[in-house]
């Protein structure tokens, strides 16, 4: 009775502190990295920074209750293909941003010397992007 108590409140502790680490490392991700300073700047949506802040939090705490809750969403397809389209875009606007702030495609082609094909090597990444995502969706996905 005792040693369940302890046990339990020794995963509590633990699982309380693997949650502080992960959310230290998406605040520091966020933040160190300027990702999303650098959205806003590209988008030219200052003025929208207090539903930014909104949007960051709110997609948190969804993100979190639906990673735990068994919950299902029995919509028309046409909901979850526009659904899915926001994901893409959000992905892409984060991957995008991430790597303009790392300045990976330029350091990239200077590295294997492909610093006049850029915008072949863009395009090569974009569509690999898109098969690859088309596969996983149509093989794994069901």
């Amino acid at each position: 009775m005792i040693a369940d108590i302890v046990i339990n409140l020794l995963e509590v502790l633990i699982g309380f502190a693997a949650g502080i680490a992960v959310g230290g490392g998406f605040v520091a991700f966020l933040t160190l990295l300027g990702v999303i300073p650098r959205l806003i700047q590209l988008s030219k949506t200052a003025e929208l920074i207090p539903a930014y802040i909104a949007s960051i939090i709110l997609g948190s705490l969804l993100g979190t209750y639906f990673s735990f809750a068994e919950v299902s969403f029995n919509q028309p397809i046409i909901l979850l293909v526009l659904w899915g389209v926001f994901h893409g875009i959000f992905n892409g606007m984060l991957a995008a941003a991430l790597t303009e702030v790392l300045n990976v495609f330029p350091i990239m082609s200077k590295r294997i010397r492909l610093e006049e094909k850029l915008l072949w090597l863009l395009m090569a990444i974009v569509f690999g992007k898109i098969a690859g995502s088309l596969f996983q969706w149509t093989i794994f996905v069901k």
